[in-house]
């Protein structure tokens, strides 16, 4: 009775664990890939929810659905005309064909081995076929303060400014390689990106050498433009000072050749009253401006010059 009752209880503990061998569940951003003896067996499990197997001989193998992310590592490359720069790229890739994906990749891993192998060449091939102003610049266009160094770099090792194709045009490039070869690992690429450019040490040290170049420029520019200005205002408060000096001066002589005139016309009609009065008073003037105490005159007696100063009788 006793054994009866152990089988039974071991029968149901063996069902329940091959029940729980055999069960497993799908997150809803997961695909699972189910094989026996390390070979696919039907189709790829996509739907989320509890699935069942094979206990022992299956075996789960999940990828996940949504996006992924790869960073890829800092490398230096050679631009078009020889200017060496360190390039760091990231990319969004998705799983599209879990089958595929795990007979060439067999893990999430493998997947990011691969698309290292794949988007690191492409990178470089892409960036050497373009001079360093494509790579670092859009457009033709300064957009942002960062561009001033992009601004530096493009004036000292380009002769060319115009932009042709750009970072953007350089990125598709890259999508459209790399994305072509990497459907055969069942990988769709979604995006990449260049994420960070920088420069070697000689490079950056002419990059810094021309920013401080322009800024100077910049700076005398300003200062000469201050300098016109306030030359400016200056002989615009000459002209200003020399008007009034002018009107002031006009003003002043109108009122002293009023004032002339008007003594003149006293002395002429006081003078006109009593023309001998006159004639001796001028004759005194005449003696205190001709005769001093070393003037030396030799008249005659008769003369008129001294005719006040003879003795009258």
């Amino acid at each position: 009775m006793k054994t009866t009752a152990v089988s039974t209880l071991i029968l149901v503990f063996a069902a329940v664990a091959v029940l729980v061998m055999s069960a497993y569940t799908v997150d809803e951003t997961e695909q699972v890939v189910i094989t026996r003896f390390g070979k696919v067996i039907g189709e790829p499990t996509t739907d989320a929810g509890l699935h069942f197997k094979l206990p022992f001989v299956d075996q789960v193998s999940p990828f996940p659905k949504n996006l992924q992310q790869w960073d890829g590592e800092s490398g230096e490359i050679p631009t078009l005309n020889k200017t060496y720069i360190l390039v760091n790229t990231f990319a969004r890739w998705q799983v599209v064909d879990p089958v595929l994906f795990f007979q060439t990749c067999r893990d999430v891993r493998g997947g990011l081995i691969r698309i290292g192998d794949i988007i690191d060449p492409a990178v470089k091939n892409a960036i050497a076929s373009y001079d360093l102003i494509e790579t670092v610049r859009n457009s033709s266009r300064l957009e942002n303060v960062d561009d001033l160094v992009l601004k530096a770099v493009s004036e000292q090792y380009e002769t060319n400014q115009t932009i042709k194709a750009g970072r953007s045009v350089i990125t598709r490039q890259i999508m459209a390689n790399a994305g072509e070869k990497l459907k055969g690992f069942g990988i769709n690429l979604v995006d990449v990106k260049i994420k960070r450019l920088n420069y070697r040490d000689d490079v950056r040290n002419s990059v810094y050498d021309r920013m401080i170049a322009e800024r100077t420029q910049i700076v005398e520019k300003f200062r000469s433009e201050g300098r016109g200005e306030a030359q400016k205002i200056k002989g615009e408060m000459e002209k200003e000072l020399k008007k009034i000096e002018s009107e002031a001066y006009r003003t002043a002589q109108e009122l002293k050749g009023k004032a002339d005139a008007e003594v003149t016309s006293i002395y002429a009609d006081a003078y006109g009253r009593d023309p001998e009065f006159y004639s001796f008073t001028k004759s005194l003037e005449v003696y205190g401006t001709a005769l001093n105490k070393e003037s030396t005159l030799v008249l005659s007696t008769d003369s008129e010059f001294l005719k006040y100063l003879k003795e009258r009788r």
